[in-house]
């Protein structure tokens, strides 16, 4: 995260991200600062090993992006505009080629504005999102390819950009905030692990805040969140606490009694949906893995529970 200042709860929750390889969305009004923390991310996750550096060379040797130096040592970025296609996304055309979504194959996929998206662009994400592999159909054969991509995404409160805004007043609200969330589909939004408000940041509060923390810093302690989960699943086929799933959830996330109480309480407010409930327990083992805790506690559930937007409810 460099040295910029403000937007701490917001710096938080990408380090989550990032320990535990967890989708993230953000929303906030036009300068809060989303795009730049989104670029930031690659900053603050581990390198790619051997096994990793490979797939993705291929992947980009398929695509025909591999560039004359040889293999692709950083971990790919990949943000497409909000016009891509479905074929772009997904994959497709006439040699099948791979899209965004494999070309960001053990990376991270931006999609900045998601609103602006088109729906089925969108909803063609939920399937690889759980499956970490996308099939593309072609008239004789069926083509599949590597999709296990970290999904960052970012928008405006509304279509203006500024309900909430404390200097600028949304003139259209709530129809304003209604139109513009209801381009993204329930279970889409509920495939992201961390949901946040990235609230503006005036010329005022700037002048008060202290330096952000550097990001060498930060990675040091992703880096040993993530040598945890690679420990912990050592003999699976999970890689991260975001992979967690059924049986393996239920195993590596033992609640205690004032942690499942808080928990069961927070479902009946909130409504949560079982898979956002599940995700909710993801995140707070990835919380305790920063802490390096054995065990997740009501603390680490608290601030996982913090991460599910509540003012702008998507239903």
């Amino acid at each position: 995260m460099g040295v910029t200042s403000g937007q701490q709860v917001a710096k938080r929750a990408l380090e989550i991200a990032a320990a535990g390889r967890h989708n993230m969305i953000m929303i906030g009004p036009p300068g809060s600062g989303k795009s730049m923390l989104a670029k930031r991310l690659p900053g603050i996750i581990p390198q790619m090993t051997m096994n990793e550096i490979l797939e993705t060379s291929v992947i980009a040797s398929l695509s025909g992006t591999l560039e004359e130096e040889g293999l692709i040592t950083n971990r790919p970025f990949r943000a497409p505009h909000c016009n891509a296609s479905l074929p772009a996304m997904i994959g497709g055309g006439k040699l099948a080629k791979p899209g965004e979504i494999t070309l960001s194959h053990l990376g991270v996929l931006f999609l900045d504005e998601l609103p602006e998206f088109q729906r089925n662009v969108l909803e063609s994400l939920r399937q690889p999102i759980e499956d970490r592999n996308v099939t593309i159909s072609r008239v004789n054969n069926h083509i599949s390819y590597p999709a296990n991509f970290q999904l960052i995404a970012a928008m405006n409160p509304c279509k203006c950009g500024y309900y909430g805004d404390s200097n600028l007043q949304c003139n259209r609200a709530p129809k304003c905030v209604d139109e513009y969330k209801n381009k993204i589909s329930g279970p889409l939004f509920d495939r992201f692990d961390i949901q946040i408000e990235v609230p503006e940041i005036n010329a005022m509060e700037l002048e008060n805040m202290k330096e952000g923390e550097d990001s060498e810093i930060v990675l040091k302690r992703v880096i040993v969140a993530n040598e945890i989960q690679v420990k912990r699943y050592n003999d699976s086929n999970i890689s991260s606490n975001s992979e967690l799933e059924g049986q393996e959830l239920n195993k590596h996330i033992v609640l205690d009694t004032k942690s499942r109480e808080m928990l069961h309480i927070a479902m009946k407010k909130f409504k949560f949906s079982m898979r956002g409930m599940n995700k909710i327990l993801k995140v707070a083992r990835t919380i305790a893995d920063l802490e390096q805790s054995i065990n997740v506690n009501h603390f680490h559930l608290a601030e996982a529970l913090s991460y599910r937007v509540k003012s702008i409810k998507y239903d």
